[in-house]
């Protein structure tokens, strides 16, 4: 394959792919495939220090907070998260820049055959994409991101310097469980022998299984909210964040590899969208009209959402709203303010809910609202009803930040 976007679009349609079609594509039984993938590239997982971040909420938030301030120290940060918004090769970045798609069409060129005969799923295939380059560019340090759940993450074949877990919620129950402590133990299961673990938020239901799981493993355990106690700000503006800052601190804190300020971590907070070019997180795209979008898709992030927007003045509020169809849609669509005019519109994935679909929905749950076509179709209609003083939100999904922002 000779173009960038040739070799992305085989990706997707020779591989299964979360992203796309959903958590079947994506969850497996062990991490066989992906040791087997370590060993046909020599291994890079073991050729970079790392911090591993898990958690149902602000894991992505956490991981941009923590190379952001890393880089202002002074370290080469190899950041890899997922899932990506605009460009596949956001997902792969070293000090804030998305690496080189020739590398991208190098490295698929040069392992394609490799991938089909072991079976590989993308996001095992994305794993060993960034391990090799964070080798390869030969980083400092590389903050990793879990995908989803923990235990049997691609991403779980490292041994970091400190392991990270942002809160637990119920999502992607199909997979991790039922019930909050389930889950907690999925997601537990990026705890390794003797390596430190930042637990971000306390919760009485999960707290005695990361106990439980630290004391097997002989892992000094630490809860955030216990360890720090003094107010920081970041140019990440949700007010979710307050729980993802205390955590990232604590987590540069308590490792003891590298050489971390105050003064590092107060810029670094300060500077995460300039130093990772993250986007999506609270993100005003437009002044007037004024249009803001949020990544949060689950019941604890549209709860931090829905508070913020009350906060926000406003007079009339445009919801421009669509979901996948593999998430709980009623109870979220039963928290949404009836007072909000709605947009309802498709992600454009193919596990994107239809948008008629959502809005029968959601008129059960006394919403008012129609279906479009795009979600730019949706934010048009949005910005043709906005008078002065209102405000128009986008979110429901990643991927309607994603069609959003593209």
């Amino acid at each position: 394959m000779e173009s960038f976007r040739e070799t992305v679009e085989w990706l997707y349609t020779q591989l299964p792919v979360y992203q796309r079609t959903g958590p079947g594509a994506h969850y497996k039984i062990d991490l066989d495939k992906t040791h087997r993938l370590m060993e046909l590239l020599d291994h890079p997982e073991g050729a970079f220090p790392s911090i591993h971040v898990a958690g149902t909420n602000g894991k992505g938030s956490v991981s941009h907070m923590l190379a952001s301030i890393l880089q202002e120290a002074g370290y080469k940060v190899g950041l890899y998260t997922s899932p990506h918004l605009v460009d596949f090769r956001e997902r792969v970045k070293i000090n804030g820049e998305l690496m080189p798609e020739e590398e991208v069409i190098s490295f698929v060129n040069r392992y394609k055959t490799h991938f089909q005969s072991l079976q590989l799923s993308f996001f095992e295939m994305t794993v060993g994409l960034a391990f090799d380059t964070f080798r390869k560019h030969k980083v400092d340090v590389a903050v990793v991101e879990v995908g989803m759940g923990g235990r049997l993450d691609s991403t779980n074949v490292i041994i970091p310097e400190v392991s990270v877990i942002t809160n637990i919620g119920l999502d992607h129950t199909a997979f991790l469980g039922t019930t909050i402590p389930e889950i907690a133990a999925e997601k537990g299961g990026i705890i390794k022998p003797n390596v430190p673990v930042i637990i971000g938020q306390k919760q009485s239901s999960t707290t005695p299984v990361f106990r439980e799981i630290a004391k097997k493993n002989n892992s000094p355990i630490f809860f955030a909210e216990d360890e720090v106690f003094e107010s920081l700000e970041s140019d990440l503006k949700g007010y979710y964040q307050k729980h993802n800052i205390r955590t990232a601190v604590c987590a540069i804190r308590t490792q003891k590899k590298f050489s971390v300020t105050d003064e590092n971590i107060e810029h670094g907070l300060l500077n995460v969208v300039r130093n990772t070019r993250l986007a999506g997180r609270w993100q005003t795209l437009s002044e007037n009209p004024y249009v803001i979008c949020d990544t949060g898709h689950n019941e604890d992030g549209v709860k931090y959402i829905l508070q913020q927007l009350s906060d926000t003045p406003h007079k009339k509020l445009h919801m421009v709203w669509g979901m996948v169809n593999d998430k709980d849609i009623r109870k979220v669509l039963s928290m949404l303010p009836k007072s909000a005019q709605y947009y309802f519109a498709k992600p454009s994935i193919p596990r994107g809910l239809d948008a008629k679909e959502l809005a029968d929905a959601a008129k059960e749950a006394h919403l008012v609202g129609a279906a479009y076509p795009s979600v730019m179709d949706a934010i048009e209609a949005a910005k043709s009803n906005f008078c002065e003083g209102d405000l128009i939100f986008v979110g429901g999904s990643t991927f309607v930040v994603a069609d959003a922002l593209s």
